[in-house]
C-alpha cells in the first residue's frame, strides 16, 4: 500500500526538542529563579549606636568681636593640593550632522533624543504576561498550567514545525483551541516568544482573528519581533490596519520595509498628521521600491481619515499579481479588483475572503466553503451565509438554487422530500465535496432514522458528525447493517462501547471496501485501535493484512504518547497538529492517526479523538 509521510514532522526544528523526556505538568510551575533569589534573607537589624552629644557654639558678643585680618583684604580659599578643574562639558559621539537632522523623521529624531515613549499604557492599566491566551479554563479552554512544566525545546518545536493548514477538520478545530487558550508560558521560555509562536501558527492555519486576539492580548511595549509579524500579518488579511498604530508608533523599529513605512503612513494620517503622510507617501511613489498600485492604496486608505484634500485613482493596468497587502486594501476600501486578479483566487484569499464582512456574499461563499470543510468556519456560520444570500437574492445564480435547496431540506413537508434536496446540496458523484457535508450538519439531523432512508445513512451520518451532532447520528445505530460504511462511522463515533467490535462485521466492512487502496478500511482499523474498540489479535492481524505499520516507532509517536499517557491535553493537541499537517487526507497515514486517536483518548479528548477517527473515514 502506498503511504505518503506527513510532511514538515518537527523538520529542521533541532534533535534535543525530539528526544527529550515528557514532564508532567502539574498546577504550579516551580520559580525559574536561581538558588539564592527564591525568598532573599532578612536583611539585618542595625546595632543601635549612641549619639554624641553636641557641644553648643561659643556665642560671639558684641564685647568680643572678631579680629580683622592683618592686611584688610579679602581671604582667598586655597585651592587643595592635587585637586583639578572640572573638565568642560563634551557632545556625545555619533550625533547626526545639522544636514541629516534636517532629514530626519519626527519619530527618529525623538527617538534620536530619547524623547519617544515606549508605551502607551499607564503603568497602573498594564496587563500582567503569567497567562496570555483569549480562553479561560471556565470557557472551554485548556488547563493554563499544562504546559509550564514542559521544556521549552519541545514546545517550541511542535509550534515552528507546523507550517501550513491541517487535514482534518476537527483537529484544526481542537489546534484552534488549544493556541487560543489562555496559557503560562513553558519553563525556559519567555511569556512573549509563547506568545508570538502562537498568534504565527493561527496566522497560517488562516484564523487571523484568533492571531489578532492573541497580539492585542499583549501590551504593545512587550512585542517582539515574531509577535510583530503575526500581528501585522493578521491586520493585513482582515483590512484592519489602524490595529497596527499602536505600533507603527511607539514600537516602529521592531519592523522594516516599505510595507511597514506605509502602515507607518497610514497611521500618520489617522493620528492628524496628514501633510507627514501624504509628503511620505508621495515620496514613495516616486520611488523605484514599492509598486505604483501599492501605494496608491495606502493613499487612498490614508485618506479615509477625513483630512485628505486630493482624490486618488488606483490604477490596476499593468498589476499581473495579487499580493494580501493588495487584497486586504483594496476589500477593506470597497474598491473593485480587476477579475483578471480575482478569477482563479489561492487558498489564502479565499480563507480570507470568507470572514471580510465587506464583501458581497456571492465573493464571500466559495471562500466559505473552504473555510467550512477546514474548520474555520462552523456549520452554524455557513448555513446563515446561505440563509442571508437567500434573502437576499433569492433563487439567483448557482448560490441562490443551493441556498433553495438547502431551504427544502429543512422546511420540506415530508422527510422524503427534505431527504432529496439535501442530495442535491451534496450534489453527484462518489466524493461529494466535504464542506456541503458540513451544510448540511442540521438538515441531516432532522431526517427520521428510517430503513426507507437507510442507502443514505452512511451520507447523513457524516454530515451530523461534521458539526459534532454524534447523538443525533447514533439513533441510526438499529437501521444501518453491520459492515456498512454507515456502521463504520458509528463504532467510531460512539461515546461509550462496553465490548469489542464483532470481527465479522469488521471483515465484511473490509471485504466491500472499494476505495483507492482501501484507505477507508485502513482508516477504520487505525481509528478502532487507537480507541481500544478492537482486541490485539484482530488488531494484528490487520496490521499485516492491510500494511499498516502501526507498530513503527518516532522519535514524534514516542512524544505524544508520552504526552497522552500523562493526559496533557495542551501538549497532545500541538503534537497532533504537527502529524496532521498537509492539504488532504491523502497525505495522512493510518499509522499517524492511529498514534493521535490513542494519545487524544487516553489525554481526556476522547470526542476529539472519535470524531477525528470517524472524519477519516469518512473522507478517505
Amino acid at each position: 500500500m502506498k503511504r505518503v509521510t506527513v510532511c514538515g514532522l518537527l523538520a529542521g526544528v533541532g534533535a534535543l526538542a525530539l528526544s527529550m523526556t515528557m514532564v508532567e505538568a502539574q498546577a504550579a510551575p516551580e520559580s525559574l529563579l536561581p538558588p539564592g533569589f527564591d525568598d532573599p534573607a532578612p536583611a539585618p537589624t542595625p546595632t543601635p549606636r549612641p549619639t554624641a552629644t553636641q557641644r553648643p557654639s561659643t556665642p560671639v558678643t558684641p564685647s568680643q568681636p572678631s579680629a580683622p585680618s592683618a592686611t584688610g583684604s579679602a581671604v582667598v580659599q586655597p585651592i587643595p593640593e592635587g585637586g583639578e578643574r572640572p573638565a568642560a562639558p563634551s557632545m556625545p559621539s555619533g550625533l547626526p550632522s545639522l544636514a541629516e537632522l534636517e532629514d530626519l523623521d519626527p519619530d527618529e529624531l525623538d527617538e534620536l533624543l530619547g524623547l519617544k515613549p515606549k508605551f502607551d499604557i499607564p503603568p497602573a492599566a498594564r496587563r500582567s504576561m503569567e497567562r496570555v491566551g483569549l480562553l479561560d479554563r471556565s470557557e472551554g479552554g485548556l488547563p493554563e498550567a499544562a504546559l509550564a512544566r514542559q521544556p521549552a525545546s519541545l514546545v517550541r518545536a511542535a509550534l515552528e514545525g507546523t507550517r501550513g493548514p491541517l487535514v482534518s477538520r476537527w483537529g484544526h478545530i481542537l489546534l484552534r483551541r488549544a493556541l487560543a487558550s489562555r496559557l503560562q508560558a513553558p519553563d525556559g521560555m519567555s511569556p512573549i516568544e509563547f506568545a508570538g509562536l502562537r498568534a504565527q501558527v493561527l496566522a497560517r492555519m488562516g484564523e487571523y482573528e484568533a492571531a489578532r486576539g492573541i497580539s492585542q492580548d499583549v501590551d504593545t511595549g512587550n512585542w517582539n519581533a515574531t509577535l510583530a509579524d503575526a500581528a501585522v500579518t493578521s491586520y493585513v488579511a482582515t483590512g484592519d490596519l489602524i490595529g497596527a498604530c499602536p505600533l507603527a508608533r511607539f514600537r516602529a523599529d521592531l519592523r522594516e520595509g516599505t510595507q511597514w513605512e506605509m502602515i507607518r503612513s497610514i497611521c500618520n494620517a489617522f493620528a492628524g498628521e496628514t501633510a507627514r503622510a501624504r509628503s511620505n507617501l508621495i515620496r514613495m511613489r516616486r520611488g523605484d521600491d514599492t509598486a505604483n498600485i501599492d501605494v496608491l492604496l495606502a493613499q487612498r486608505y490614508a485618506g479615509a481619515a477625513g483630512r485628505g484634500r486630493s482624490a486618488v485613482n488606483l490604477e490596476w493596468d499593468g498589476v499581473e499579481e495579487l499580493t494580501p497587502w493588495r487584497y486586504g486594501l483594496a476589500t477593506a476600501l470597497g474598491a473593485e479588483i480587476p477579475e483578471s486578479l480575482t478569477d482563479d483566487l489561492e487558498p489564502y484569499y479565499q480563507r480570507v475572503s470568507a470572514r471580510l464582512p465587506m464583501l458581497p456574499l456571492s465573493q464571500r461563499l466559495p471562500g466559505a466553503e473552504r473555510a467550512a470543510r477546514e474548520g474555520i468556519l462552523s456549520s452554524s456560520a455557513l448555513i446563515d451565509l446561505y440563509s442571508r444570500y437567500y434573502a437576499e437574492s433569492g433563487l439567483e445564480g448557482d448560490f441562490g438554487q443551493r441556498a433553495g435547496q438547502l431551504r427544502d431540506g429543512y422546511v420540506g413537508a415530508e422527510p422524503a422530500i427534505r431527504l432529496q434536496a439535501i442530495r442535491s446540496v451534496w450534489g453527484t458523484g462518489d466524493n461529494p465535496d466535504y464542506a456541503r457535508k458540513v451544510l448540511t450538519a442540521y438538515a441531516a439531523a432532522r431526517i427520521p432514522a428510517n430503513k426507507d432512508f437507510a442507502e443514505d445513512a452512511a451520507g447523513l451520518i457524516a454530515a451530523m458528525l461534521s458539526a459534532g451532532l454524534d447523538r443525533d447520528a447514533l439513533e441510526w445505530g438499529t437501521v444501518v447493517p453491520e459492515g456498512s460504511e454507515a456502521w463504520a462511522l458509528l463504532v467510531l463515533a460512539q461515546p461509550n462501547r462496553g465490548s469489542p467490535v464483532d470481527d465479522g462485521a469488521l471483515d465484511s466492512f473490509v471485504g466491500d471496501d472499494g476505495s483507492d487502496e482501501q484507505r477507508k478500511s485502513a482508516f477504520l482499523v487505525a481509528g478502532l485501535a487507537g480507541l481500544d474498540r478492537i482486541d490485539a489479535s484482530t488488531r494484528d492481524d490487520y496490521n499485516q493484512s492491510l500494511r499498516l505499520d502501526l507498530g513503527r516507532q518516532s522519535n514524534w509517536s514516542r512524544l505524544i504518547s508520552q504526552a497522552g499517557d500523562a493526559q496533557n491535553q495542551a501538549l497532545v493537541a500541538l503534537l497532533a497538529g504537527v502529524g496532521m499537517q498537509g492539504e488532504g487526507w491523502q497525505r495522512m497515514t493510518p499509522r499517524h492517526l492511529f498514534h493521535i486517536v490513542r494519545a487524544l483518548d487516553r489525554a481526556g479528548l476522547s470526542a476529539e479523538a472519535r470524531m477525528i477517527a470517524a472524519e477519516a473515514v469518512a473522507r478517505a
